[in-house]
């Protein structure tokens, strides 16, 4: 039996002291984001009682995260990447605090705006830490560092929607955000005593000194790199209708499971236990890197496939179940892809590259919960139907992708 220092993940997190700490970084925002997500949620409810309301905040929350995302990934490119993510933080937790002074309908826009000031600031953070895990990780450290930072991130997602669900209920939801913007502000001290090196020749910052030629120059770089650009559109691809069965989850607890939070609370514990498992998974049995592009679109195959399994039944153990096992195929694909970036894409491009990554995620997400949340919204489709379809659609997306992206790279790599 393997002793607990000689697990690969334990060591990695004792002796690499700069991982460490962007990763206990990482863990306190992702909790008070998890924490504070139902909050924000009941807030809205409370104050409106609308679907398309609360439909509109998630896509608020990734057009923002879109809008800002080429300036982001030149900035993450341009600037040294561990003092983004401090003001970042410190950015989020004032955006965060300001939810406090939402008491009355009248001020529910302020929810709104503030969220989107938060995700601005995400969309920098979030480029500038992907970017900075291949310069504090060995190779061989890389796909560890990102398979332990998505298992904490679907522990967090678990643990801190169930918690942030009953501090809601006990405490209310001005406590709720108080814990959230303060563990922004406790990540900063964590990134604060992390080295991150900031390599920039002078080649490097000679191109990056003006801003629209240094976007434009990171597009064109995706876009003619094959290698690249394929893994860039793994998530996008998938959450084209993926977003939309996420968020139909809210939907289910209320309407199908008649259960509320505690039921959503449930099957967002499936959710993040999936894409826990789905790593891990992935990094034992698929150890063959040129054909993780093809994974990905099985992935999609294998995820529409379950979903579709939660449109034709009204049971909470059957619709777990079958959310779970979907999200062990999502949280594959998210973490391979993530790494063929960290690996393929040079430093002095590689803020442009998730930035992109993340504008093609967040952009698919937000129109697919809009559309969902208009079909619903006008009785164009009733819930179940609407799972169906996405699941199909999702089913469909895969096997494209399998045909022709797939295709592509195994022309290029074998």
């Amino acid at each position: 039996m393997q002793s607990l220092s000689e697990n690969p993940y334990y060591r990695l997190v004792r002796s690499n002291a700069n991982f460490r700490r962007v990763w206990f970084s990482q863990m306190v925002s992702n909790l008070g984001d998890w924490f504070g997500v139902l909050a924000v949620y009941a807030l809205i409810i409370e104050f409106s009682g609308s679907e398309l309301l609360l439909g509109l905040i998630i896509v608020i929350k990734m057009m923002s995260f879109a809008v800002f995302s080429p300036f982001a990934g030149y900035i993450a490119d341009r600037f040294d990447r561990r003092m983004l993510m401090i003001v970042c933080d410190f950015g989020r937790g004032f955006a965060v605090l300001s939810f406090l002074f939402v008491r009355e309908p009248e001020l529910l826009w302020l929810i709104y705006v503030m969220t989107a000031v938060q995700m601005m600031f995400a969309a920098v953070f979030e480029p500038a830490k992907q970017s900075s895990i291949p310069n504090i990780t060995s190779p061989e450290e890389l796909v560890r560092a990102n398979i332990l930072s998505n298992l904490s991130w679907s522990i967090i997602f678990t643990s801190g929607m169930g918690l942030g669900g009953l501090a809601t209920a006990a405490f209310g939801t001005d406590a709720v955000f108080v814990m959230n913007g303060l563990g922004y502000i406790l990540s900063t001290i964590f990134i604060f005593r992390a080295t991150i090196p900031h390599v920039r020749d002078a080649a490097t910052l000679e191109s990056l000194r003006d801003p629209i030629k240094g976007i434009m120059d990171g597009y064109r770089y995706l876009w003619k790199t094959g290698r690249v650009y394929r893994p860039a559109m793994a998530k996008g691809g998938m959450t084209i209708f993926m977003g939309g069965l996420v968020y139909m989850l809210i939907l289910i607890s209320d309407q199908v499971l008649l259960m509320g939070s505690a039921g959503l609370g449930l099957l967002y514990a499936a959710r993040g236990a999936g894409t826990a498992v789905g790593p891990v998974l992935h990094r034992k049995y698929a150890s063959n890197e040129n054909r993780w592009v093809a994974g990905m679109g099985a992935a999609m195959v294998i995820a529409g496939l379950f979903y579709f399994g939660v449109g034709l039944t009204a049971s909470l153990w059957v619709m777990m179940t079958l959310v779970f096992l979907s999200h062990i195929a999502s949280g594959a694909n998210w973490v391979s892809s993530t790494v063929l970036l960290q690996k393929r894409a040079p430093d002095a491009f590689r803020g442009r590259v998730f930035s992109a990554e993340f504008l093609l995620f967040t952009v698919a997400q937000s129109l697919s919960t809009l559309a969902v949340s208009l079909l619903l919204e006008f009785n164009i489709l009733e819930l179940q139907t609407a799972i169906l379809i996405f699941s199909a659609g999702l089913v469909l997306t895969g096997i494209i992708w399998l045909l022709t992206v797939a295709r592509r790279e195994k022309a290029d790599v074998g």
